[in-house]
C-alpha cells in the first residue's frame, strides 16, 4: 500500500553532478534522500542522489517534512523520478514524486 506525498523539481540541477548522469535518469527510477544539515543555505537541506551521484536538493518549499522524518529516521518512503524534460531550464528538467509506503514495501 502507498499513498502520494508529494512531487517537486530537483533543485539545484545545475550546480551538482545531475549533468554526469542525465541520460541515465528514466522515468520510474528511484532516487535517495540524505540530510545535509551542515548546509549553509539551508539547515533541514535534504540532497537527493541517483545511483550515488548528487543531483541537486528537495526544494526548501518542500523539505521540511522529509527533514523530519529522516531525522527521527523514518525511512518509509519511496522517490521515484516523475518525469524528464531536456527542454525545460535546468532547474526544471527532473522531477520527483514521493509515496508513504506500508513497512511491507520499504525496501533497504
Amino acid at each position: 500500500m502507498k499513498e502520494h506525498l508529494s512531487h517537486f523539481h530537483v533543485a539545484g540541477f545545475t550546480f551538482y553532478d545531475g549533468v554526469d548522469v542525465f541520460n541515465k535518469l528514466k522515468v520510474g527510477k528511484k532516487v535517495k534522500f540524505k540530510l545535509e544539515e551542515d548546509n549553509k543555505w539551508d539547515p533541514r537541506a535534504v540532497a537527493i542522489y541517483f545511483k550515488g551521484v548528487k543531483i541537486g536538493f528537495i526544494p526548501r518549499t518542500e523539505n521540511r517534512i522529509f527533514y523530519k522524518l529522516l531525522k527521527v529516521g523514518i525511512t518509509q518512503f519511496e522517490a521515484r523520478i516523475q518525469k524528464i524534460d531536456p527542454q525545460q531550464h535546468t532547474e526544471r528538467q527532473v522531477e520527483v514524486v514521493v509515496h508513504l509506503v506500508s513497512q511491507e514495501e520499504v525496501v533497504y
